[in-house]
């Protein structure tokens, strides 16, 4: 039963279909195989297929050995021309038909003559011909090129012009389009590839035009003899095509930033059909969406169904169109916001057959807006009830809004300042200051500046702040207020300038303490040394005139020390209140009664003293610290001498401006600065191994000048010699 079934419904099939076996004899066959390939009307049933079947290309019956031997075949259209000149378009598809027991048993054919179709191709190919299409051969024996007239028209080429093949391809346009058709003709000419490709020429105007470039290839013992093809004006189409892509892309990209997804419903069928970004939206795999209406409405929020729904039926029946906002919720419970929009296209009739829209997925703008107007209130409030002033402020000063801290800070009113703007009441001295800063704010982005200035307060009182500025800008990117915080830090400016005076009265008070003990210890123990010197020599000593002058010696530095006593008293006469009242001091006078108190030591040491000093040459300075600077310089020249060199030491003194240069230059060891240069002048700090160095010299020699206004610096280079340069205010 099941077998007159199957062969039932193959006969009545509205195909052309047979089965074969393997030996090719027919098993069965439908009537249309019957009424279109069967050279007789009898019964074909077991007789040889090729037989009883009209002529036949040799590739169908390939194909057909190839599916009986269990190997399928299927040709989509393909055109024959038999030896009698009969042209035919067949296709076909051959299935191989497998048994369970005996494995393959035979072939499935299904055959169909598509003649009648692939002529009236062939007539519409012609009649596009009329459509500005053009034709060209290119003969490669005769190397010519042959154009139409309309080929010739779309070049904007003379009729008279007969072009070449370089020619050809160079009005092309140059790059990728003239590179394109130069491979493809190559091919075409050396493997016999024909080609079908849309390009751009420029024209002998100069005018882009697109075309369409087709080349057929004519063979000679496998050797490409002719190209011949057709050459059609495409411009309008292909720059409406490009413009209907560049669009197409456009609107893809904008939906899906968006987050807009389309859809249409057709009213009739009960089916919607949805883009990719609406199943996005939803949240709803597209192989499990039934493409209904009840698809879509099951999704919308509860709370939202009936007004949607309403405002959908409203737009079917032609009341308004829908443009309706929702919610949907999706299967894991999350809330999305949707905007609705569509349009009801209705037929003849004015019955409505279809709706179309749009669903833009509005969840991040209700959001934002939900955060924004938690944080405008929540900004209020803070605004109203902070500690600190705070105000909105106008690019061009104006208060906009101020709280009651700042009214309170500044003494008025929050009416008197909203009549005013913030320079207004600003200390003049502040005004460059806070003028910068406003411009600073304008091109600092949204980046929070600050900014310490002083106000006046409504009594007259000054007013110490940290101003803190955000600026904040409108959609088009300007600064629309800026939003200004005030802290008031008069309390703490007052309390910071009594403790800064203390600080300095105390500090002051430390330094000279400390400079005082070195001073004494350092300057009495040159002096106790020199004696000590003096008085081993006096024991030693026999000549009678040598003692005399030991003794006169003696007699100088005991005077000296007498007097290095007396500075001492001044200096703690200065410490204690009157630093600032220097004396003019002579710089020749003070070298001399140093030499003087030292002279055992230049002695000893057969020490060479060149002095180039104006007698002119006065200074500002509290008398024992210059004695004291010199005194230690020149011994350091002594102590710090060279071995296999007699000492010499230069002293000069010149003008610079309002400031005498006085210089020291010795040729002792030296110092190397590169290794010590940043602790020349530290207290403690030692450079050579000399049982009498302490360290300290140099310090406070530095804090002696400094303390007069003055500096001091070194030159030095290791075993040639140091210069120490001192500079005093001129008296």
């Amino acid at each position: 039963m099941k077998t007159l079934a199957v062969d039932f419904l193959l006969k009545e099939s509205p195909n052309a279909i047979a089965i074969v076996d393997t030996k090719l004899n027919f098993i069965s066959y439908s009537n249309q195989w019957h009424q279109k390939f069967s050279l007789n009307k009898t019964d074909n049933d077991n007789k040889p297929l090729f037989d009883n079947i009209i002529e036949m290309p040799d590739s169908f019956k390939i194909a057909l050995n190839n599916g009986v031997n269990g190997k399928e075949d299927i040709n989509l259209g393909q055109k024959f021309v038999f030896p009698n000149g009969k042209l035919q378009w067949l296709k076909w598809k051959i299935i191989p038909s497998k048994s369970e027991n005996h494995g393959f048993d035979g072939a499935i054919i299904f055959l169909d003559d598509i003649t009648i179709e692939q002529k009236e191709i062939e007539l519409l190919h012609k009649a596009e011909e009329v459509a500005r299409i053009g034709c060209w051969e290119l003969d490669l024996l005769n190397n010519t090129l042959n154009w139409t007239k309309t080929t010739k028209d779309i070049h904007e080429v003379t009729n008279d012009f007969i072009p070449n093949l370089k020619e050809g391809i160079n009005f092309y346009k140059e790059g990728v389009h003239r590179e394109k058709i130069t491979q493809l003709v190559g091919l075409a000419i050396s493997e016999g590839k024909p080609y079908d490709t849309e390009l751009i020429i420029i024209t002998a105007k100069g005018n882009e035009v697109w075309v369409r470039a087709k080349g057929e290839v004519e063979m000679l013992n496998g050797k490409a003899v002719r190209l011949i093809g057709t050459f059609q004006d495409i411009d309008e189409r292909k720059k409406i095509e490009l413009a209907h892509q560049e669009i197409s892309e456009l609107l893809k990209i904008t939906t899906q930033t968006a987050q807009i997804g389309t859809w249409d419903y057709n009213l009739l069928e009960n089916n919607l059909e949805w883009d990719h970004e609406m199943y996005r939206i939803f949240n709803i795999d597209k192989n499990n969406f039934s493409g209904v209406f009840k698809a879509w409405s099951s999704s919308i929020h509860p709370d939202d169904l009936e007004r949607t729904l309403a405002a959908t039926n409203d737009a079917i029946n032609g009341i308004k169109d829908f443009d309706e906002e929702f919610r949907i919720k999706h299967k894991d419970g999350s809330i999305k916001f949707i905007r609705g929009l569509s349009k009801t296209i209705k037929d003849f009739n004015g019955n409505a057959i279809k709706m179309t829209g749009a669903n833009w997925d509005i969840t991040e703008l209700r959001s934002t807006e939900f955060k924004l107007a938690e944080s405008t209130k929540l900004f209020a409030e803070t605004f109203e009830h902070s500690a600190i002033g705070m105000a909105l402020v106008s690019p061009d000063l104006k208060w906009l809004k101020v709280n009651k801290s700042l009214s309170q800070s500044l003494g008025y009113s929050e009416e008197e300042l909203l009549k005013m703007t913030s320079m207004d009441i600003t200390h003049p001295d502040d005004i460059p200051n806070s003028t910068f800063y406003k411009n600073k704010v304008k091109i600092g982005g949204n980046k929070n500046l600050q900014l310490q200035k002083r106000y006046f307060h409504k009594n007259g009182n000054i007013v110490h702040a940290i101003i803190g500025a955000t600026p904040v800008k409108d959609l088009n990117g300007n600064i629309s207020h800026v939003i200004t915080q005030f802290l008031d830090i008069t309390d703490r400016i007052e309390a910071q300038k009594k403790l800064e005076a203390l600080v300095d009265v105390t500090k002051s008070q430390n330094e000279s303490l400390t400079n005082f003990a070195h001073i004494v210890s350092h300057n009495l123990r040159s002096h106790s040394t020199n004696m000590t010197m003096l008085t081993k020599f006096l024991n030693e000593e026999e000549d009678e005139d040598e003692v005399k002058n030991l003794n006169r010696m003696i007699t100088n530095a005991t005077q000296s020390l007498s007097e290095t006593i007396a500075h001492l008293n001044d200096v703690v006469q200065v410490k204690t209140g009157a630093l600032e009242q220097l004396q003019s001091i002579s710089i020749l006078n003070t070298i001399n009664q140093i030499t003087k108190s030292i002279n055992g030591l230049l002695e000893e040491q057969h020490a060479t003293l060149n002095l180039d000093i104006n007698k002119s040459h006065f200074v500002h300075a509290v008398p024992a610290y210059l004695e004291s600077i010199f005194l230690n310089v020149l011994t350091n020249a002594l102590k710090y001498r060279a071995k296999e060199r007699t000492p010499v030491i230069d002293i000069k003194s010149k003008i610079e401006k309002n400031d005498i240069l006085i210089s020291f230059t010795d040729n002792g060891q030296g110092i190397d600065l590169n290794k010590h240069g940043n602790n020349i002048f530290g207290m403690y700090k030692t450079f050579h191994k000399h049982k009498d160095a302490k360290g300290i010299g140099l310090f406070i020699t530095k804090n002696q000048i400094e303390s007069m206004n003055g500096s001091i610096s070194i030159e030095s280079e290791v075993d040639k010699g140091t210069t120490i340069f001192i500079k005093l205010k001129q008296a």
